[in-house]
């Protein structure tokens, strides 16, 4: 095998491999990869109508990145909806991602009690991207305790929850003034976010 049909073989691999991100962000990325490969590999055998093709998608792929680039800290991209603790969307979208939250909060659990409990969906547009539970801390009163914060996988690559706890100001409109993490989390990206380490959790001042 020459150097030639690794590069072809090897973009072939990555394009397919795109495919089955399930992060969009990750998608474009690689898929912009193997694209820009595949425009070498097609040029140097003399294949052109797949160089244009593959120079069309390698477009794409730029223009769809700098979109999603953009939005990821952009306060018009995503949106804090308030929900009832026993709202019936909110009981789907924790059925459906149970598995997927259990890697990443294996202790969160939610039996929402009256007055204490609160929920919030974050979206983008019409699409569910990220979930998050608060409770009210008996012990700590105008403390807030994260009982679950959860991104969807197509939305990993985004930090959604940030809108919550950094501008949208709907934590603090419920009297709380200080938000605490559970010391459980996996991948927690709150010290990005100007929360504080104290031990094993994170904290904020709102």
């Amino acid at each position: 095998m020459t150097w030639l049909d690794v590069l072809g073989w090897g973009g072939s691999a990555l394009l397919v491999f795109s495919l089955l991100q399930t992060r969009v962000l990750r998608f474009r990325a690689l898929n912009l990869v193997a694209c820009v490969i595949l425009v070498a590999f097609n040029a140097l055998v003399g294949v052109w109508p797949m160089v244009g093709m593959n120079a069309v998608l390698s477009a794409i792929n730029v223009w769809f990145l700098v979109r999603l680039l953009r939005d990821r800290h952009d306060e018009a991209a995503f949106t804090v909806v308030q929900v009832r603790p026993d709202d019936a969307y909110l009981d789907h979208l924790l059925a459906v991602h149970g598995a997927d939250i259990a890697r990443f909060q294996p202790e969160a659990t939610w039996a929402p009690a009256a007055g204490r409990d609160h929920a919030f969906v974050v979206a983008r547009g019409d699409e569910a991207v990220g979930v998050v539970l608060l409770d009210a801390d008996p012990a700590t009163p105008g403390t807030a305790r994260v009982r679950l914060d959860y991104v969807t996988p197509r939305f990993r690559d985004f930090t959604p929850g940030e809108f919550l706890w950094r501008r949208s100001g709907a934590v603090a409109a419920l009297g709380f003034r200080r938000v605490v993490t559970p010391p459980q989390m996996v991948g927690a990206y709150y010290d990005r976010l100007g929360f504080e380490r104290e031990g094993e959790v994170y904290a904020l001042d709102l």
